[in-house]
């Protein structure tokens, strides 16, 4: 985990914002991008992954051409808000493999999980085996996305 008051720069916010927009950039041509020499741009690099700033680096799957072109928000309210309950739900829907996120939240429910499926009819299947029999479900609500107006895989690096 990164610490909150990691120390960075205008040249650690280049490499982060180049790496973010293309993860296979090699070291000589983010150091090019970022106008650093090879050795100085890796050595900032590897700070940053010993830093937990930069904790991985990822290939971005079209979700609708993966066949799960839908995005349904949930809304769980548990039984029981116990810390033995929590970590039993969380433990379990980390399991589906449907549910991309997953939010503890305020407010009048007490989790929030985004969801993929190809169409409603998955989405029942998802529904009824697995999110209904998590441990401690009292109530979920379901929300269909009609259309992803923004989506950001870039964090703005301050």
């Amino acid at each position: 985990m990164a610490q909150e008051n990691t120390e960075i720069d205008r040249l650690d916010r280049a490499i982060l914002h180049e790496l973010q927009l293309e993860g296979r950039l090699t070291n000589a041509a983010l150091a090019e991008r970022v106008a650093l020499s090879e050795s100085a741009c890796l050595r900032r690099v590897r700070a940053l992954e010993a830093s937990g700033m930069l904790r991985g680096y990822v290939g971005l799957v079209d979700q609708s051409s993966a066949g799960y072109p839908d995005n349904v928000f949930v809304r769980i309210t548990l039984t029981s808000q116990q810390q033995d309950d929590l970590a039993a739900f969380e433990a379990e829907v980390k399991r589906i493999p449907e549910v991309m996120e997953c939010y503890l939240m305020s407010g009048d429910a007490d989790y929030l999980l985004r969801v993929i499926v190809a169409d409603a009819r998955d989405y029942e299947r998802v529904h009824s085996q697995h999110l209904t029999r998590l441990s401690g479900v009292d109530r979920v609500h379901s929300s269909f996305a009609l259309r992803t107006v923004v989506k950001k895989t870039e964090i703005p690096v301050r």
